[in-house]
């Protein structure tokens, strides 16, 4: 390293050496950014969101009003073998203490380890998207922290009909590019190991989705 360099940090010096040697290179054409903005005329966003959240192996339910709300989000946590569940401090999910399993509110006093102790987390969502069947959190009020999907087994993730939107540019444009975002698209999972399947490696194995309205 020259001296002079001694008084830039290692980033700018790295650059400052890409670019000169690539100064005799032809520049290379500007990207086209001529992407679909608005979901395609008379698409059903809820089905078609469904459609792809299951193609991921997910669970879907599609529920209209507050009594099949509880009734399916009890049968969900149920069939799963759901007995706590952690949620995000706030209001928004109130409606979770009238489901069959004990809630834990979390706070900064509740640790990474005791986290992973819990069988599952409920969040909402920032929005969704109908064209790949993901969910994106924004650390907002109904979700929490970003540790909280990544450590408990199962996530049960609540969204509105009005959260979801139509394609990946739609919903670049509503999200707020100044907040952490952690987009899911169906269980974690891995085929980077002789092509098999593994699921739970880097967040939870289940996923269930509720759909209201």
């Amino acid at each position: 390293m020259q001296p002079d360099e001694f008084d830039r940090d290692a980033r700018t010096v790295v650059l400052d050496r890409l670019r000169t040697a690539l100064d005799d290179r032809p520049k290379p054409a500007p990207v086209r950014r001529t992407y679909r903005r608005e979901r395609p005329a008379g698409l059903d966003v809820a089905g078609r969101f469904a459609e792809r959240v299951a193609d991921y192996e997910a669970t879907v339910l599609h529920v209209d009003d507050a009594r099949d709300l509880l009734r399916g989000t009890n049968e969900l946590l149920r069939a799963a073998g759901v007995t706590r569940l952690v949620v995000p401090p706030g209001r928004r999910l109130d409606w979770l203490t009238r489901v069959g399993a004990e809630l834990v509110v979390d706070s900064p006093a509740l640790t990474q380890e005791e986290i992973g102790e819990i069988d599952a987390v409920a969040t909402g969502c920032a929005l969704a998207i109908a064209e790949t069947g993901t969910i994106v959190l924004d650390t907002g009020p109904d979700q929490g922290r970003r540790v909280l999907t990544l450590l408990p087994d199962y996530h049960l993730c609540v969204v509105r009909v009005d959260q979801i939107v139509g394609t990946v540019p739609e919903a670049v444009a509503r999200l707020d590019p100044r907040r952490p975002q952690t987009w899911i698209s169906g269980p974690s999972a891995t085929s980077d190991i002789e092509l098999e399947r593994v699921e739970g490696v880097h967040g939870p194995r289940t996923l269930h989705v509720v759909v209201i309205g």
